[in-house]
């Protein structure tokens, strides 16, 4: 009995159904020959094209109670969350995680810095997997539903495909990865800077404190990771570890809302850009000094950050932003001159030269103003100076065609925001899927994301893994 399927015909039929592919050991060499022809399977003994779209199904109770459960792990009342780097709150909120990772059947793993890893085995193994996830910790007094939507949609993600009957064939990992935030070590995206590879990262963490001058390595170890001190090249992935890499994310943004757009695919990642700025005065009295003899080092700095706005608007373009979130003055006493001012800037852009002329503009002025105002500019410096990333066009595909057969209306956009994705991009094609978010907010209490929104950014997610895992 001969099988005869042309390859048109076989892609009508992954678009029009849900395939359900089951592995099988004694595989018929001729059909394997046409599977890897078409680049879709063929026939399996229980291959089925029952499974509609509309049979995927997302258990949204069951997953709201696991948000609502994981803001508990916090340092702070609720509403807010803070879940800060290898503190006990984030120990046991790690816990949750792998806890949940293997009432899903996933395999559990973690790296050397806490990195966590749960495996969906495909029936081709030796295929690279396709990867999905996010982050779980939180800045002081913020919200439940950043990065976390990324982590527990993820794991429902792949239940929605068990219960769906499918069946991948490239492996699906849902990946947490450690400090997205900067909160603890100063560092956004530890975790994934390190999967990517940055050894000047893995150097510069053997002298790294944070404000208790407690070390990185004392901090990772007290939490049960880092046991080889001298070494993190364990925690590097080699450049294709992953075939794809798609994380979901609530926008942190209006536009979607405002829009009323159910998702948003993201073409690209904006460049970031942080900045450390130092100047050092003479202080005194702040009625005895007069006007003409201060050398206020504060006001230098408040000159620098009316300057930084300045720059990013004479770019030109509504993607270049720039902030400064810190500022900082010493003595820090209402009749005392300030002797010494500390910034700290964050400047974005998805045009990487456009931000690097917004950089040098920054530095340029606070040469200036050193100089004008008879203070020392005794730091200027880049800390983090990264590269945009841009979505995978095959990834792009699929969210959008996944998006299409689920009926939900989309919308091509750039993320401005720092994401694991920027640097997982350095390792595998990546892309992202954001859903609206209330009023915009995030990184506070209010932050807050709909079950239904939540819902249909998992379905999108679900089908889109499968999409990948079949390629």
């Amino acid at each position: 009995m001969s099988l005869k399927f042309s390859h048109s015909a076989i892609i009508v039929l992954f678009l029009c159904s849900f395939t359900t592919i089951l592995a099988h050991e004694d595989e018929d060499p001729t059909i394997k020959t046409m599977d890897d022809f078409s680049g879709y399977p063929i026939h399996e003994p229980h291959l089925s094209f029952q499974n509609t779209v509309s049979s995927l199904s997302v258990d949204t109770r069951s997953l709201q109670k696991q948000i609502d459960e994981l803001s508990t792990f916090s340092d702070t009342p609720a509403p807010s969350v803070t879940r800060i780097l290898y503190s006990d709150k984030d120990v046991l909120a790690r816990r949750f995680i792998k806890n949940l990772m293997g009432l899903s059947g996933l395999s559990v793993r973690e790296d050397a810095i806490g990195n966590i890893f749960g495996r969906w085995e495909g029936y081709n193994p030796d295929l690279s997997a396709v990867g999905t996830g996010s982050h779980i910790d939180a800045i002081p007094y913020s919200g439940k539903y950043d990065g976390v939507v990324g982590v527990l949609g993820a794991i429902e993600a792949i239940n929605v495909l068990k219960r769906s009957g499918f069946k991948p064939k490239r492996s699906l990992e849902v990946i947490l990865f450690t400090s997205e935030e900067p909160t603890r070590f100063g560092i956004s995206c530890l975790g994934s800077r390190l999967m990517a590879g940055s050894k000047a990262l893995a150097n510069a963490l053997k002298t790294t404190v944070d404000g208790q001058d407690i070390s990185f390595f004392d901090a990772a170890q007290s939490a049960g990771y880092t046991k080889d001190e001298g070494d993190l090249s364990s925690v590097f992935l080699e450049k294709g570890s992953y075939s794809a890499f798609v994380e979901l994310h609530i926008e942190q943004g209006p536009i979607l809302e405002d829009e009323g757009i159910s998702v948003g695919i993201v073409t690209a990642i904006a460049a970031p850009a942080s900045i450390k700025v130092d100047f050092e005065g003479n202080g005194g009295h702040a009625g005895a000094v007069l006007m003409p003899n201060r050398n206020d080092a504060g006001l230098a700095a408040a000159e620098l950050a009316l300057a930084v706005e300045r720059h990013v608007l004479e770019s030109g373009s509504i993607d270049t932003v720039g902030t400064v979130g810190i500022l900082e003055l010493h003595p820090g006493a209402i009749n005392s001159i300030p002797s010494k001012s500390h910034l700290e800037i964050d400047t974005r852009d998805i045009d990487e030269e456009r931000r690097n002329i917004v950089i040098e503009k920054i530095h340029q002025s606070a040469t200036t103003i050193a100089s004008k105002r008879v203070v020392n500019l005794s730091e200027f410096k880049i800390v983090n100076q990264d590269p945009p990333a841009l979505s995978d066009k095959s990834i792009l595909d699929a969210m959008e065609a996944s998006s299409k057969e689920l009926n939900l209306t989309h919308k091509f956009m750039i993320s401005r925001a720092y994401h694991d994705s920027l640097f997982m991009a350095r390792v595998s094609p990546m892309g992202m899927i954001f859903i609206p978010c209330y009023k915009g907010y995030s990184h506070k209490p209010e932050e807050y994301a709909s079950s239904q929104d939540i819902s249909n950014g998992v379905k999108v997610l679900a089908l889109t893994l499968a999409k990948l895992s079949l390629q």
